[in-house]
């Protein structure tokens, strides 16, 4: 079974460095990508099936916190927080984990961490399968 994944991130860039990583790992697959949190929101009417959605908090139009509080309505996926603000202890932390976030991963080096492989690719993909129940 293909875990279906979509990357929700207003940087171009970080989401190609995303997208690098994830579909290096076995059994997950790219459906959908979103620049924001209202467009993310669309894409999840397009795709029912969705196993994971990973999600950075600041974004333009509608901020990620904002897509979780109405992500959690209307999807079974798990989201795991991938920001650069995310920090453990930190007040979006927090409003994340209260709005159901199901794992916050910090950003390496700040909103376009293109070392994220490098850095955080271990430990992103032991908590995402963790998360998915697929460690």
């Amino acid at each position: 079974m293909a875990y279906k994944v979509m990357i929700v991130d207003d940087s171009v860039m970080m989401r190609n460095v995303i997208r690098n990583l994830v579909t290096k790992w076995a059994n997950f697959e790219i459906v959908a990508t979103a620049e924001n949190g209202k467009k993310a929101l669309d894409e999840l009417g397009k795709h029912k099936d969705l196993s994971l959605i990973l999600l950075d908090i600041e974004m333009p139009e509608m901020n990620g916190l904002e897509f979780l509080q109405h992500a959690k309505l209307r999807t079974k996926a798990k989201i795991v927080i991938l920001s650069s603000v995310a920090l453990a202890g930190s007040p979006y932390a927090a409003k994340a984990r209260q709005l159901g976030a199901d794992a916050i991963i910090t950003k390496p080096s700040g909103a376009v961490s293109l070392d994220l492989a490098a850095k955080s690719g271990v430990e992103l993909e032991q908590t995402i399968k963790k998360v998915l129940g697929a460690a």
